[in-house]
């Protein structure tokens, strides 16, 4: 299908845009990756709250702009490699405003505001993040249990936490969370285990509770293919401006026709995981009953397509692809954290086969 953003897309896009090349490009946020505890720039974020960035999956209702507007909004935060949690953020703020508990509720007002940080603890296998049965409990009021790959939990203000028993709430311990940090590949990415026994409140149950959590997953998957397409379109005008102007024998090195199809590959990579993409985003959006196929098409492609188009910049820019100095290893390093998390290729590809209408 052809598909083109409208007018206010468009808009959004462009403005978003100018707002991260001016406030949070790349050769500033680098030094917030890997000096700054938390991974992130709080002040960044409360002005994101500020400008509404973090209700964009909200109803229009509540000031959301629906998941094509996120979708535009992901693949410019991939563009400039964004850190921290804004996906898990506003994957977290669409969940509280899908459970009716008081407490929901009043967290949702203060996450929305882009300074209390809400995000997820699923995972309990530290060899497969994808989603399965949850063996933590939740009884008598609190939640007890371990959890993995906590996105940016140490620093969190309260977690969503799945149970056995439903999705549960549980704020920060005064003490701080009983957490280890885990080793990453991407330095901006920060992912801790969480050996719950804290209090907390269950705000949703039974199929409330696994709509809200399918709710989560599905955005978060169409999320990461967004900012997977980000990263690749970045990573390509990179390598291009590099072997514009990197010389060998007298030439730029963009001139010869092996580089070239090189980069016409890359292109196609990308250009596919845009369309792949916008496409499931467009389902969404408009409540098709395919979304969710079309969702997991789109994140089983996005990933090894940017692995390719991140492993080929690396290529084109030569021996300094590999240096700390340059950019190349940031956007590939990202891709394949985006790639594992949200579900995985193989999750994907089997949810896709379940519900492929050509089967």
């Amino acid at each position: 299908m052809r598909f083109e953003l409208d007018d206010d897309q468009a808009l959004l896009r462009s403005s978003t845009r100018e707002l991260l090349e001016k406030e949070a490009a790349l050769a500033d946020t680098r030094a917030v990756m890997e000096e700054v505890p938390e991974g992130f720039d709080k002040n960044m974020y409360a002005q994101l709250g500020e400008l509404g960035y973090m209700n964009v999956l909200l109803s229009e209702e509540d000031g959301g702009l629906g998941p094509i507007a996120f979708a535009v909004i992901m693949a410019e935060m991939g563009r400039v490699a964004f850190p921290g949690p804004f996906l898990e953020w506003v994957t977290a703020i669409r969940a509280l405003s899908e459970c009716p508990d008081t407490s929901a509720k009043e967290w949702l007002a203060k996450a929305s505001q882009g300074d209390t940080l809400v995000s997820f603890a699923l995972a309990e296998d530290v060899h497969n993040a994808d989603p399965a049965e949850s063996q933590v409990a939740f009884e008598g009021g609190r939640v007890r249990g371990t959890k993995v790959f906590v996105p940016f939990g140490e620093h969190a203000q309260a977690l969503l936490v799945s149970t056995a028993q439903g999705l549960a709430l549980v704020a920060r311990p005064g003490t701080g969370w009983n957490s280890t940090p885990l080793e990453t590949l991407d330095h901006a990415q920060r992912f801790v285990r969480i050996e719950f026994d804290d209090e907390g409140t269950l705000i949703a149950e039974g199929e409330k509770a696994a709509s809200v959590l399918d709710n989560a997953r599905r955005l978060g998957a169409l999320g990461a293919s967004a900012a997977m397409f980000g990263l690749m379109e970045r990573s390509i005008e990179n390598s291009v401006q590099y072997t514009t102007e990197r010389e060998a024998f007298g030439k730029p090195i963009g001139s010869f026709q092996a580089l070239q199809h090189r980069a016409a590959d890359m292109l196609l990579k990308s250009e596919s995981t845009r369309s792949a993409a916008f496409r499931a985003a467009w389902a969404e959006e408009n409540g098709e009953e395919d979304a969710d196929y079309l969702i997991s098409v789109a994140k089983a492609w996005a990933g090894p397509a940017g692995r390719y188009v991140g492993g080929q910049s690396i290529q084109l820019h030569g021996g300094v692809g590999y240096t700390w100095e340059y950019d190349p290893h940031i956007y590939l390093k990202r891709i394949k954290t985006l790639e594992q998390f949200h579900g995985s290729n193989r999750w994907h590809i089997q949810n896709a086969l379940r519900q492929s209408p050509i089967l």
